[in-house]
């Protein structure tokens, strides 16, 4: 039997599928999301973490790209202020370095003024020898600019776009792979498979939009039997976390004698991030990790610039991605282009949405396109209406984090001052849901090793479909820094026994 037909079926639970999603069901269209693994759990959580314009784009004329990303900064952060905030970037410079004076000048003069700058401050010249910024670094950097961006953390936008989906009435599948899609007197019958229990079930949709990210073109040739097809170029990005290598609060952006770029973030309150690589990828994006060359540039980059250099030593975790690029031909792996594509396509009357591409900061624009091409196929319903709404836990000013961090410590005086701002910055207004009816710290449960307690992991499975540790440690939370392998085994062994949560 099949379940009652939906307007939109979605394979794919990144930034991007879990936009279209929840945009979709806010419009009023009957949605359907199906994602394989944990939401988020692929290119999505791989990134740098960052909402910003892209200023390198500039240099490869991506001035579209660029001014849609730099609108979207601060309407992003109006809409999660929770897990999206302003950050400082400090790009020293030298004279003889990659990019003279004038063109860096240039650059952050149209990084300004492309559109949508309201409340972040503007670009200002640092003396490196006077400002904090200079400390950490080798004394030839005498100058620097600094400049607005901000950050974001990925995985939690992911899930909060999934969360918000379910709440305005999609059908969200996680663990679950789509088996196979064949047309139907005009509409799409898709079947189904449960990871954990191998049920099977059978849902008709009248479009179908393929979100998969790197494994977009595996969609195209397997579950809809197309052959083979080469749409995009995968390409590698990998990230090291250290031992916090300065104290300033803003981050570095490091120009490479390559023409790369790489960043240098606080992280997690005591690591720095440093990243990305760019190099081609060929193989199952499932299988990626960093390379050994990746750590050795990696750190060879970032100790060009630090006083102290950074070694293997310093690494206390790594991480890779594969990014689904558009193939435009590009003959370097860092030129290829970040923006994206939508192809509609008919397949014996059935509408197929291809998304090819795509970044974290232009998702909702990205979202609010894939409706416009979704309502000229199976008719438009709704208006546009992320633009002005806010994710679950981030209705509070964007610049109201300290003030909700004073109310939850007033309310729950039980919890030491770290706790209470991760609480926040995790779940907003959505923390004192959390913490429900706690009264001591002995209501919180189960402590694994950080703050993590059983409560929020409980959380997390009843509403964020967390389903392992995995989810909790590394996507949900940043707590997988902190616990140690045995904890991280009575983590496992906690969730395991827990009954399978319907996620509402």
């Amino acid at each position: 039997m099949t379940d009652p037909e939906f307007d939109i079926f979605v394979i794919g639970g990144g930034i991007n599928g879990c936009g279209i999603a929840r945009d979709a069901a806010g419009r009023g269209y009957k949605v359907a999301l199906a994602e394989m693994k944990d939401f988020g759990s692929g290119t999505s959580s791989g990134s740098t973490k960052l909402i910003h314009g892209g200023l390198r784009y500039l240099e490869y004329y991506e001035f579209r790209l660029v001014r849609e990303a730099l609108m979207e900064r601060e309407v992003l952060w109006a809409m999660a202020p929770h897990i999206i905030w302003p950050m400082r970037f400090v790009l020293p410079f030298h004279k003889g370095g990659v990019r003279p004076a004038w063109l860096i000048r240039l650059g952050l003069f149209l990084y300004d003024h492309l559109g949508g700058r309201k409340l972040l401050p503007a670009t200002r010249s640092l003396d490196m020898r006077r400002d904090p910024a200079g400390r950490p670094l080798k004394p030839l950097f005498t100058k620097a600019f600094e400049y607005s961006d901000g950050w974001v953390d990925d995985a939690r936008l992911v899930v909060l776009n999934a969360r918000d989906a379910a709440d305005r009435g999609a059908l969200i599948l996680a663990r679950t792979k789509v088996v196979s899609a064949r047309q139907e007197n005009g509409a799409w019958v898709i079947t189904v498979e449960n990871g954990n229990t191998g049920t099977r079930r059978t849902l008709t949709a009248r479009m179908l939009v393929n979100a998969a990210g790197p494994w977009v073109d595996q969609v195209l040739a397997g579950v809809l039997g197309y052959g083979d097809r080469r749409n995009v170029r995968l390409v590698q990005g990998s990230h090291i976390v250290v031992k916090k290598k300065f104290a300033d609060p803003r981050a570095y952006f490091f120009q490479n004698p390559d023409n790369r770029i790489i960043f240098a973030i606080p992280y997690e309150k005591d690591y720095t991030l440093i990243g990305t690589t760019d190099r081609d990828f060929h193989g199952d994006p499932a299988d990626v990790g960093i390379s050994p060359d990746e750590i050795d540039y990696l750190c060879a980059a970032a100790s060009e610039y630090f006083a102290a250099p950074v070694t293997r030593q310093d690494i206390v975790w790594t991480y890779s991605a594969v990014r689904p690029l558009y193939d435009d031909g590009a003959s370097k792996a860092q030129e290829a282009t970040r923006d994206y594509v939508l192809k509609v396509e008919d397949i014996e009357g059935a509408p197929l949405l291809n998304v090819f591409g795509g970044k974290l900061t232009t998702y909702r624009r990205l979202a609010e396109h894939a409706l416009e091409k979704i309502g000229e196929r199976i008719g438009a319903i709704g208006a546009a209406w992320t633009a002005g709404s806010r994710l679950p836990g981030g209705d509070f000013p964007v610049q109201g984090y300290e003030e909700q961090v004073r109310r939850l410590s007033s309310a729950y005086p039980f919890l030491d001052r770290p706790h209470a701002e991760r609480l926040v910055r995790a779940y907003g207004t959505a923390a004192f849901d959390l913490l429900g009816q706690a009264r001591s710290g002995n209501d919180l449960g189960q402590h694994f090793g950080g703050d993590l307690y059983g409560i929020e992991v409980d959380w997390l499975m009843v509403h964020e479909w967390a389903d392992r540790a995995e989810d909790v440690l590394w996507r949900r939370t940043k707590q997988g820094l902190r616990l140690s392998a045995e904890q991280v085994n009575a983590l496992e062994e906690y969730m395991a026994a827990v009954p399978a949560a319907s996620v509402g």
